[in-house]
């Protein structure tokens, strides 16, 4: 079980009974480390033990691109319901953080990496983040796949990949009855596409927003906006099949 080693604002992914050899100096992981243990290198430098937990994942998965960051995987989340029990079809793996939230919120996900070497990095961080079982990797384009994908149907479909409008085309023969849609896009004029799609085909609650944050300064002097850029990431349209 990999876990997580924070101190003097550093932050380590290791292994039971592995050497980390740092700066700060050696320390030795026991076999049986445990979250909210404290270890101490030779030189005396303390580090806390913890758990990976979720945003964890954004930070420490090996990256083939620029993941979806935590809150835009929350309003996925949260937009689907996505839960327990659930089957999800996913487009566009990437570096996995959404397959592996979603697949650590209970689903069963089965997600598309067309790049060979991306879909090797995906499954290495489907197994750190100890999904590696809810969830598949599978090497190859969605939209060839769509006709056989058809008769498992499933309950979530989400999508983060350039050509979503042709799988959104389909989206009415692989989403169960209530089912739900969800395309992730960083530009607009695929947004417009997404939509148009899926009004032509029939699904119904088709709802986009703009995936933004503006962060709080809080200090002695009062609190403010913060002058550092906003923070737009994307655009996410949802829909379901009635």
């Amino acid at each position: 079980m990999t876990v997580l080693l924070t101190g003097e604002d550093r932050e380590y992914l290791v292994e039971p009974g592995e050497e980390l050899g740092t700066d700060l100096g050696v320390l030795e992981v026991p076999e049986d480390v445990e979250p909210g243990d404290t270890l101490e290198t030779h030189l005396g430098t303390e580090f806390r033990v913890r758990r990976l937990r979720g945003p964890d994942l954004f930070h420490h998965f090996e990256r083939t691109g620029a993941p979806m960051v935590p809150r835009d995987v929350g309003l996925v989340i949260g937009e689907t319901g996505v839960g327990t029990g659930d089957r999800v079809l996913d487009a566009g793996t990437g570096t996995g953080v959404l397959a592996a939230s979603m697949a650590r919120a209970g689903a069963s996900v089965l997600t598309y990496e067309r790049n060979p070497e991306f879909a090797d990095v995906a499954r290495e961080n489907m197994a750190l983040a100890n999904v590696d079982e809810r969830v598949e990797v599978r090497t190859g384009n969605v939209v060839d796949e769509v006709d056989d994908l058809a008769t498992e149907r499933f309950d979530v479909l989400t999508l983060d990949t350039g050509d979503a409008p042709a799988v959104v085309e389909r989206a009415p023969e692989l989403l169960v009855e209530g089912g739900f849609l969800a395309v992730y896009s960083p530009f607009v004029e695929t947004t417009r596409v997404v939509v148009e799609t899926a009004r032509e085909s029939g699904l119904d609650s088709i709802v986009t927003r703009e995936t933004i944050q503006r962060e709080l300064d809080v200090d002695e002097r009062g609190t403010r906006p913060s002058t550092a850029p906003v923070g737009h990431t994307g655009y996410l349209t949802v829909a379901r099949r009635e």
